[in-house]
């Protein structure tokens, strides 16, 4: 008698840096919703997003591993790193499927992503293939959103953090350790990172 497949959450990001808004929409997502796990997929290039920004890839992702190291529930996943680059969502997924058939995997976006889902490759195939997670982002509108697939609509609390605000804030030297897990804090502090 086969088991149920295991339900994972892939959550993708440029993580550049990982802050607690990121851990806290991940927590949500494992407490209010059916999924089992949550991989934090590092992004080494977004194909929506300049290159020049980003800190290296294994510096992002153990920033990753240093911030959900205690929650066994949690995977630092690094597999794009090791497929053709820039990154297509739909080619991470097809060879995840291959290498975890006995997975269900489901992909974790912010509603605010939902605008511009159009614009990904084969976007269709995953809409029709992989179950899309959605949380809430301010101005989003599950109503806006016309396309059709295994869509779930979630009202986790709204996260008004980014990368961009902690990495302006660092550069003007503020001191913003709450806004990321201790051990990020600390691995940023010795290694200057944003700080110019």
């Amino acid at each position: 008698m086969s088991s149920a497949p295991h339900k994972i959450g892939l959550f993708f990001g440029s993580y550049n840096p990982i802050h607690i808004g990121h851990t806290a929409i991940a927590n949500y997502m494992l407490e209010f919703t059916d999924l089992e796990e949550i991989w934090f997929v590092v992004s080494p290039h977004n194909p929506l997003k300049e290159k020049k920004t980003l800190l290296y890839d294994y510096q992002r992702l153990e920033m990753v591993r240093l911030a959900i190291e205690d929650d066994f529930r949690f995977r630092a996943s690094d597999i794009e790193f090791r497929l053709p680059q820039p990154s297509y969502t739909i080619d991470t997924l097809t060879y995840l499927h291959e290498k975890h058939p006995q997975h269900q995997f489901c992909l974790i976006v912010g509603g605010d992503n939902l605008s511009s889902f159009h614009k990904w490759k084969n976007y269709q195939s995953i809409l029709d293939y992989y179950p899309l997670y959605v949380y809430a982002r301010r101005g989003f509108k599950k109503e806006d959103f016309s396309a059709k697939g295994d869509i779930h609509f979630f009202d986790a609390p709204l996260m008004e953090i980014s990368s961009s605000f902690i990495r302006h804030a660092i550069k003007e030297g503020k001191d913003i350790r709450h806004f990321l897990a201790p051990r990020v804090w600390k691995h940023l502090r010795e290694w200057h990172f944003f700080e110019k």
